[in-house]
Formats: structure tokens, C-alpha cells, sequence
């Protein structure tokens, strides 16, 4: 992942080929083309037959043959259990009793059960924070001295339904700590906004992944907390089953267009398993102002993935509800900033999106300014040795006419 402020915003040493730019050049309309297929969306808060409502929200996404469930929950820590099945009529059962029980294990189901092709989740643990006030180095990992974490087990969450938009596919959960003795959050939030798509687009908002009808967005905002120093910086302790005894992958792409995120060449991405599985995929860069510009981008660095068997992790209900009592997670850091800033401490804001689907991961074609760039890069030297022979053909022409007069 990113070591540098420096290395993820430029190239350094993955300078592209010019054979790399060639093969751009020629598969760029291809890969352009790819997530067309559209899917049936439609979003419902589960509820409670038992008792109070509880945030269960089911995003049910239908093919012509074959299915997507992402079921997002704030019961315990916010966590996504995502189920990719090979049958348009594969449906969601919850056993309320089992699923609120000290041992949730077969309360969440997705039925028939032989359909599943695959099935992983995420959950986010922990909000971290680092004191970078003395901390010149900008790859320096931690990026400064911790503050204790606040566990988002511990956070009271606002009611789902309030926040469900049928015509954008969103809903958004948002919470504070149950218990804030110093009042950090008192004037704000943690939120954790999901949405889903019928089709492929890209949204007005930096930094504009390219999504398709396989893909859920999650985008995390902090606002309005008071951090506990002056530079403090800000991120996301963040866990996940592994398909096995080991680690899902974490990958890195680079690219030679910035167009939709100035200035940052590099794709992340998580693959639970050979391609197509399941993956998790983001722009390495936050934003410090809603409006997401260029001058409030900041460096976002994820830590390998490792083994959480050292120490316990919060446990999310959904998760052992569907998966049983497994413990094969594995867990990595995202951290947002550097000391150099610019940073949270700005306007008190922060934001970063990751796209979470099924299959291939979307692939960004070129844009046209970069297409005519590359057109015209490739194309001079063929338009000189043209123009040359032209040249020479003529002057030939002109002296094998030539009639002595002698």
C-alpha cells in the first residue's frame, strides 16, 4: 500500500511502458464497455416482530440469473455480509430470536442454501486516532502516538428507517458513543452511508469510482468531532473472513489517468478469491471539505492484512448469525492523512468511499483527453516517417524528369 505521500500521488518507479501504453490505447473501448448488465434494486429495513426496531437493512440486487444480498447492521459494530447467489429468486430469512440470542449462529440465512457462489463480510471495528504533532515523517506507520480507539460496538446508532431513500437506493447509519465523558461528539458523527445501483455510472463527488449493477457503495464520513489534539489524525480499524486459512489479497493498480481523482494514479483493492469472486476496491484518498477538491485530498494508507487471532475483535451479530462461530478473520488499518496536513483538524470534516460487489472489479477506460494524448504520442513518429517518404519520393520524382540538354 502506500508508503509515501509522495509514491501514491505520482508514479516513481510504476512509470507505464510505452508497450503498457499501447495496450491501454487498444483495450481502453473493451473495458469501458464492461458492467452493462442492469439489475432489479430494492432496499427494506427488516423488522423486529420481537421488540424495538434494530438496523437490519437488506439490498436485494436481481439479475436475470442470479442474485446479490448485502445485509448492512449497526447490531454491534457496523458490518456488511455480502451473498452472491446463482438464482433470481434466492430470498433472506431472520430468525429474530436467534440473531438478538448470546448465540446468533443460523440466525441469518439466504435461501436455497445450494445457491450461494459466495460469501464473505466486512466489519469496521474500530475509529482510530493519532496525535502527528511531532511527526515528520510522512510515511511513518503508525502516523503518530494512538489515543485509546473508540470501539463502534460502543456507539449508539440512529433508526435506518429514517434515513431510507428509495430514489437514491441510500440509507445512511449514523452514531456517537453511547458513553463520551470529555463530549468529543457532542456536536458530532460518525456515519456510515451504503447505496446501491441498477446500472453502471459514476457520481458527481470525487473521487468518482466507476460503479456497476454488482457493486455497493459505502462512503464514511466523520463531522463535527472534536479531536483530541491539535493534528490528529483519523482511521479505521476494518476486518474480514477469510475464504481460508489465509488472508484475502490486497492489490494495487496503477493507472495513467487522473481525470475523476486528480492526482492519484492508484486503485486498492481487496479479492476475497480468484477473479470473479468477491472484492472491496477504493481510491487510496480522503477528503478534509465536503466538496472533495483536489486541495482537500489526503494520503489514505491501508496496513497489510493480517491474522486477528492476537487480540479480540468486537463480534458482530450478522456476521456469526450467517457464518457460525468461525475465527479465520483477518484485519488491516486504513489511515487518513499526514502531518503535513492538510488534515481533519481544517474544517472538522472527513470523508473516504470504497465500492464493495461481486465478479470483476470495474475497470476505468481512458478518458478521451488521454486518449487523444496517447493518439497523438504513438502517432507522431508514423505521420514523420510518412511525411519523410513522401518527401524523398517527390525529390526522386523531380530529378529522374530532369532531360540534360547536353
Amino acid at each position: 500500500m502506500r508508503g509515501s505521500v509522495e509514491r501514491g500521488w505520482g508514479w516513481g518507479r510504476c512509470a507505464p511502458s510505452p508497450l503498457l501504453l499501447l495496450t491501454l490505447l487498444l483495450f481502453a473501448a473493451p473495458f469501458g464497455l464492461l458492467g452493462e448488465e442492469t439489475r432489479q434494486v430494492s432496499l427494506e429495513v427488516i423488522p423486529n416482530s420481537l421488540g424495538p426496531p434494530q438496523n437490519l437493512l437488506h439490498i436485494r440486487a436481481v439479475g436475470p440469473n442470479s442474485t446479490l444480498h448485502y445485509v448492512w447492521s449497526s447490531l454491534g459494530p457496523p458490518a456488511v455480509v455480502l451473498v452472491a447467489t446463482n438464482t433470481p429468486h434466492s430470498t433472506l430469512s431472520v430468525n429474530w430470536s436467534h440473531v438478538l440470542s448470546p448465540e446468533p449462529d443460523g440466525g441469518l440465512m439466504v435461501l436455497p442454501k445450494d445457491s450461494i457462489q459466495f460469501s464473505s463480510a466486512l466489519v469496521f471495528t474500530r475509529l482510530l486516532e493519532f496525535d502527528s504533532t511531532n511527526v515528520s515523517d510522512t510515511a511513518a506507520q503508525p502516523p503518530g502516538r494512538p489515543y485509546p480507539p473508540y470501539s463502534l460496538a460502543d456507539f449508539s446508532w440512529n433508526n435506518i428507517t429514517d434515513s431510507l431513500d428509495p430514489a437514491t437506493l441510500s440509507a445512511t447509519f449514523q452514531g456517537h458513543p453511547l458513553n463520551d465523558p470529555t463530549r468529543t461528539f457532542a456536536n458530532g458523527s460518525l456515519a456510515f452511508r451504503v447505496q446501491a445501483f441498477s446500472r453502471s455510472s459514476r457520481p458527481a463527488q470525487p473521487p468518482r469510482l466507476l460503479h456497476t449493477a454488482d457493486t455497493c457503495q459505502l462512503e464514511v464520513a466523520l463531522v463535527g468531532t472534536s479531536p483530541r489534539g491539535n493534528r490528529s489524525l483519523f482511521g479505521l480499524e476494518v476486518a474480514t473472513l477469510g475464504q481460508g486459512p489465509d488472508c484475502p489479497l490486497m492489490q494495487e493498480q496503477h493507472s495513467i489517468d487522473d481525470e475523476y481523482a486528480p492526482a492519484v494514479f492508484q486503485l486498492d483493492q481487496l479479492l476475497w478469491g480468484s477473479l470473479p469472486s468477491g472484492f472491496a476496491q477504493w481510491r487510496p484518498v480522503a477528503y478534509s471539505q465536503k466538496q472533495g477538491d483536489r486541495a482537500s485530498a489526503l494520503p489514505c494508507h491501508a496496513s497489510p492484512l493480517h491474522p486477528a487471532l492476537a487480540y479480540p475483535l468486537p463480534q458482530s451479530p450478522i456476521v456469526r448469525a450467517f457464518f457460525g462461530s468461525q475465527n479465520n478473520f483477518c484485519a488491516f488499518n486504513l489511515t487518513f492523512g499526514a502531518s503535513t496536513g492538510p488534515g481533519y483538524w481544517d474544517q472538522h470534516y472527513l470523508s473516504w468511499s470504497m465500492l464493495l460487489g461481486v465478479g470483476f472489479p470495474p475497470v476505468d477506460g481512458l478518458s478521451p483527453l488521454i486518449l487523444g494524448i496517447m493518439a497523438v504520442a504513438l502517432g507522431a513518429p508514423g505521420l514523420m516517417l510518412l511525411g519523410g517518404g513522401l518527401v524523398l519520393l517527390l525529390r526522386h520524382k523531380k530529378y529522374s524528369e530532369y532531360q540534360s540538354i547536353n
